[in-house]
């Protein structure tokens, strides 16, 4: 049987997912880990959002380790966590990028061509000789560094799991900043997702300038586009 002191010692280590990210990526060998990560490819409206973060294991301190102990999938994090986690990361990190894909490319494009183009210019730009280049879930085109897709890799990688924040967060910001110039559609709260509000919005005001038309939602069926 665990003693409660064991079973405090094994909850303290749980509610630190931060620690397992880092431990994850040290043990790849590398003293550069960089990770991408997108935000924004399952919305009906606004950009996509890639980030690319590079952690220096050389170089990160105790302290550093310590602020990064919260650290985990975006998707497992309020507004106010991640909010909190931006600066940390910003602060902790070796370089950090953002790429940005409008909806024109989108759909001109095709979503799954422009998402893994985006996740790899996001680790072009944050990539160092010797590094290794981790991507979530989707293989990027050769990037001339060591590198690997990692299967829930937000929830895996601290370098993946801190791309999926920035891109987060700067979308988010972005959407909820552009709701006052397209306003009615209810972006500040949804942020481009299909919820039933923006389901209802579209059907009532038609689509935005932010709209992805190359979407098959049952949102637009009704609409003559």
């Amino acid at each position: 049987m665990r003693s409660p002191r064991t079973g405090r010692r094994a909850a303290s280590a749980s509610s630190k997912p931060g620690r397992r990210l880092l431990r994850h990526d040290r043990e790849l060998g590398f003293r550069f880990v960089a990770g991408a990560d997108e935000a924004g490819r399952g919305c009906l409206a606004g950009p996509l959002v890639a980030a690319g973060v590079l952690f220096d294991h050389e170089r990160l301190t105790l302290g550093q380790r310590r602020q990064l102990a919260a650290l985990n999938d975006s998707k497992q994090q309020t507004l106010e966590a991640r909010e909190r986690l931006y600066p940390v990361i910003m602060r902790t990190a070796a370089k950090v990028a953002v790429v940005s894909r409008s909806v024109r490319r989108i759909d001109g494009y095709g979503l799954h061509k422009t998402n893994v183009a985006a996740l790899r210019d996001s680790l072009l730009r944050v990539a160092v000789p010797g590094c290794i280049c981790l991507s979530d879930g989707f293989a990027v085109p050769a990037t001339g560094h060591e590198q690997m897709a990692v299967i829930d890799g937000d929830a895996r990688s601290a370098a993946i799991a801190a791309a999926s924040i920035i891109a987060k967060v700067t979308r988010d910001r972005y959407m909820r900043r552009i709701d006052a110039i397209h306003n009615g559609w209810g972006f500040a709260d949804h942020v481009g997702y299909a919820t039933p509000e923006h389901r209802a919005a579209i059907m009532a005001r038609g689509v935005s300038p932010l709209h992805r038309l190359s979407f098959q939602s049952i949102a637009y069926q009704q609409l003559e586009l």
